[in-house]
């Protein structure tokens, strides 16, 4: 918890534009954004699947520790209009830990928004984008988180599209947060004009699995051998519950996807234990 609130107030203090984002005489309230937004990352260390029972953990167990803590409707409203400070600390810390590697993972995964039951009566996020998508376990109704990863780990680039998204569409804008490189990502990423778009806009190198040669060579094992770096961070990403997320709303749905990608970004900095 110290850990978290630290980080959160160093990077307020180091910028204190994007910390005074009010405009209104309430300017600085007595239960600060950064204990709005310690809670809401103790979501990962506590292993909660819901903003709720973090809050809940926090308010019988170190009530002490936020002696101002509002109650939850209040939180989670002050929280969700922190939305764009928490795309701010995403960047920070991934700007802080992309030194020198200019080659990336790209790859996509489903991120549902009701049980496969309910398929048939769902309506929760349609008119946000939601709608229905297919991977290789079947479907799926909700929508796609597309990751840009460095070959170290951590997360640079992030897009949430609607399910039925082709992964190639948001690939071009993801690779431009990048200095060149190359980019690895599966077959479906295979396409001549993504090819050309990703060397001609971003100078990037697209390489894919399939580039590697017949299924059982050495340079096809090497690749797909790379390529596990990006299921392992997609798989320590489901531990803290990306899958399963209970927004209404598709504020709320980002904001929550981007906290559970920040807690994945200060554990791999070493900055957060896990």
């Amino acid at each position: 918890m110290t850990e978290i609130y630290c980080f959160i107030d160093d990077y307020f203090r180091a910028h204190p534009s994007v910390a005074a984002w009010r405009r209104s005489p309430n300017s600085c309230p007595a239960f600060t954004d950064a204990e709005v937004l310690t809670i809401a990352l103790l979501q990962g260390p506590l292993g909660c699947a819901r903003l709720k029972k973090a809050y809940w953990l926090v308010r019988e167990n170190w009530r002490s520790a936020f002696p101002h803590l509002v109650s939850y409707k209040q939180w989670i409203q002050r929280l969700h209009a922190l939305e764009q400070l928490v795309g701010h600390l995403l960047r920070w810390v991934a700007l802080d830990l992309s030194e020198a590697d200019n080659f990336y993972l790209l790859d996509s995964k489903p991120v549902p928004v009701c049980h496969p039951i309910r398929h048939g009566r769902v309506r929760l996020l349609r008119e946000d984008g939601a709608y229905f998508g297919k991977t290789s376990k079947g479907w799926f109704f909700g929508f796609k988180l597309h990751l840009l990863i460095a070959e170290r780990g951590h997360i640079l680039g992030a897009v949430l599209t609607p399910g039925n998204w082709d992964d190639r569409e948001p690939a071009l804008s993801l690779c431009l947060v990048t200095d060149g490189g190359a980019v690895l990502a599966d077959i479906g990423y295979t396409g001549e004009a993504l090819a050309t778009s990703l060397s001609e806009e971003s100078e990037v190198l697209l390489l894919t699995v399939a580039d590697g040669g017949p299924p059982k060579s050495a340079r096809r094992a090497l690749l797909s051998s790379v390529r596990e770096r990006i299921e392992t961070s997609f798989s320590q990403l489901w531990t803290r519950f990306i899958a399963r997320v209970y927004s209404r709303s598709w504020n709320g749905l980002w904001n929550t996807v981007k906290l559970k990608m920040l807690h994945y970004n200060l554990c791999h900095a070493g900055i957060l234990s896990e």
